[in-house]
């Protein structure tokens, strides 16, 4: 019987959960250098000690209200591939372990949030932590335009 660890984050009223051999590092925001003509829930680049990645606002991929920034955000830099990935959350809460068989399937009654986005549910007493598909929460074109925005913009951002 395993166990995981999670990092449990907040977009707005939804908690979610990444495992953290995903998590590269955490982050509090930074300045980001904007790119023209990128989707709404692009935020831009960031140089992380020479490495261009792109950050992307999970409250607008997930169609929620705009939120400025607070003493809370954070930005969890994910690894997906051989890119490395940003997204601004609400707030990051803690690390948390949870046995294998609290991981389930996402239940048909979540209609708060698009599924499409999420791999599944994990039980953590009586709450449910929604789990980021990091395949999912790009689609295979947005995929392939991040990529093209880093190489495009990397000169700048590394200036």
């Amino acid at each position: 019987m395993g166990v995981q660890q999670l990092i449990k984050f907040q977009v707005g009223d939804e908690v979610f959960g990444i495992g953290i051999t995903q998590i590269h590092q955490i982050l509090k925001p930074q300045e980001i250098f904007k790119v023209p003509n990128t989707p709404p829930f692009i935020e831009g680049l960031l140089n992380l000690r020479g490495k261009v990645l792109t950050v992307f606002n999970l409250r607008k991929r997930f169609n929620m209200p705009d939120k400025e920034n607070d003493e809370n955000t954070k930005i969890i830099i994910v690894k997906k591939d051989e890119y490395l990935l940003g997204f601004t959350v609400d707030s990051v809460t803690e690390i948390v372990r949870i046995p294998d068989e609290e991981f389930v399937e996402t239940p048909p009654s979540l209609k708060t949030f698009d599924k499409r986005f999420l791999s599944g549910v994990a039980k953590l007493g009586d709450k449910l932590i929604l789990m980021l598909d990091l395949d999912q929460v790009l689609t295979a074109d947005e995929t392939e335009q991040m990529k093209q925005i880093v190489e495009k913009h990397s000169a700048e951002v590394l200036k």
